[in-house]
């Protein structure tokens, strides 16, 4: 198969959707690479590292999407990428699309199977492709609040471990994966009081004796929640439903009455966000505020360490690259975890939580691919 890897082209997004160790390997397995120029070129991946790979390096991203037949990226399609896309040509990417109308309409048009890597799934009953870039995201996200809760970002000048004397700040964490579990794991190792809340007794338990007593954790209730945003200097959203959009768990109103220079890091913010006053930021401009409370919603947050995100993900995405590369969609068909990642097909929707939150026809991924 001839696979074509673009630049991403979201703002301030640096990560590339192949290394050139993953290029070569997909080289080995009989597959021709197309790689746009300057791709990688700014987290150490130059065009002469992909060459010595075995990829053709391409001068455009038009080049890549008019001659390959699966394009491998990071980041969803913007619109003008949605444009070039052509009827039967794979995409495997991450892509969101509970929450935006446009790129689903975009895809819909093009009439290529679009692959999520956010929802394929494995035995376990996770998300593999997700886990790696949720590790990232909830480790900065501690990063983040901490930086935004300084006095020159709006925040309260408060230090997270606090000093002698002095308490630390309170960190609540609405959510206990993959992100919850890394951001608690930031933010005790920076001395912080932290709190997780989780509406799973079975996750609860399984981070308490993780933690041995370093977090606490609660069961997650509208009570809860509300006694603890209300006393918190830094709240993170980290709660996912897989492909939906996200539930709305803190008000507005709630967030009026928040501690005056409060923040809110919203990582659930790719799936629409989990406060209501969350709207989508860029690194360029990471954070704004309402009544008071300093709210950091960047929506490619793993972009700021793309060098180590891209070597994360390609650990994790090159097993189904290469299965996608050598079978076709019938590789969707042989393995169910990886057919659950199918969100569009031909002009059909195949992801059920994706066409109930549009309002659109759902069709199952197999029946869409036989069809």
């Amino acid at each position: 198969m001839r696979i074509g890897v673009p630049k991403e082209i979201k703002n301030l997004e640096y990560r590339v959707g192949l290394t050139p160790s993953s290029v070569r390997e997909l080289i080995d397995h009989g597959h021709e690479l197309w790689v746009e120029k300057h791709a990688g070129l700014a987290i150490g991946f130059a065009d002469e590292l992909y060459a010595s790979a075995g990829a053709r390096i391409a001068e455009n991203a038009q080049e890549i999407f008019d001659g390959v037949e699966m394009i491998v990226k990071v980041k969803e399609p913007q619109p003008e990428e949605c444009a070039m896309l052509r009827e039967g040509q794979i995409l495997f990417t991450y892509l969101h699309l509970a929450p935006d109308t446009v790129q689903t309409r975009g895809l819909i048009n093009s009439g290529c199977t679009a692959v999520a890597y956010e929802t394929v799934t494995d035995d376990f009953g996770g998300l593999p492709l997700l886990a790696p870039m949720s590790e990232v995201a909830g480790r900065m996200s501690i990063q983040a609040g901490a930086h935004a809760l300084e006095m020159a970002q709006g925040g309260r000048g408060t230090l997270m471990g606090g000093v002698p004397g002095v308490a630390p700040a309170k960190v609540t964490i609405i959510g206990g994966g993959v992100v919850g579990t890394n951001a608690a794991r930031m933010a005790i190792g920076l001395g912080a009081e932290t709190l997780i809340l989780d509406r799973s007794i079975h996750r609860l338990q399984y981070l308490d004796d993780l933690f041995q007593g370093r977090v606490r954790v609660e069961f997650s209730t509208a009570t809860t929640i509300e006694t603890h945003v209300l006393s918190s200097d830094l709240v993170i959203g980290a709660v996912l439903i897989p492909g939906a959009e996200a539930p709305k768990l803190v008000s507005k109103g709630l967030v009026a009455r928040m501690l005056r220079g409060s923040v809110l890091v919203d990582v659930a913010i790719d799936q629409g966000g989990c406060f209501e006053t969350s709207r989508a930021t860029t690194h360029q401009h990471p954070t704004y505020n309402v009544d008071g409370v300093v709210h950091y919603c960047v929506a490619n947050m793993p972009g700021a360490v793309a060098r180590t995100s891209t070597l994360a993900l390609n650990n994790s995405t090159l097993p189904y690259t290469i299965a996608l590369a050598n079978y076709g969609t019938e590789a969707l068909l042989a393995h169910p975890h990886l057919l659950n990642g199918l969100n569009v097909h031909r002009g059909q929707v195949t992801y059920e939580a994706v066409s109930v939150a549009q309002d659109l026809d759902y069709v199952p991924a197999e029946e869409a691919l036989r069809g």
